[in-house]
C-alpha cells in the first residue's frame, strides 16, 4: 500500500468527531432494537464484573490491613 493510498482510505473519515458521529448513526440504522437490546445486556453484565472484583480486592485489602495491624 502507498502512501497515497494509506491517506486516502476511506476508514479515516471516522477518525475525525463528525465521522465518529456519522459511524454511530450508521450503526444505529443497521442494527435491530434486539440488538441493541443484547448489546446492552452484555455491557451490563460487563460493568458488574468489575464492580464485583473492585468490591473483592478492596475487602481483600481491608482485611489484610487488619490483619497486619492486629
Amino acid at each position: 500500500m502507498t502512501q497515497e493510498e494509506f491517506d486516502n482510505h476511506p476508514g479515516w473519515e471516522f477518525c475525525t468527531p463528525q465521522g465518529a458521529r456519522d459511524q454511530v448513526l450508521l450503526l444505529d440504522i443497521e442494527t435491530t432494537f434486539r440488538e441493541k437490546l443484547e448489546w446492552l445486556e452484555e455491557a451490563e453484565n460487563f460493568s458488574m464484573l468489575f464492580r464485583f472484583q473492585d468490591d473483592a480486592a478492596l475487602s481483600q485489602a481491608e482485611t489484610k490491613t487488619v490483619v497486619t495491624q492486629g
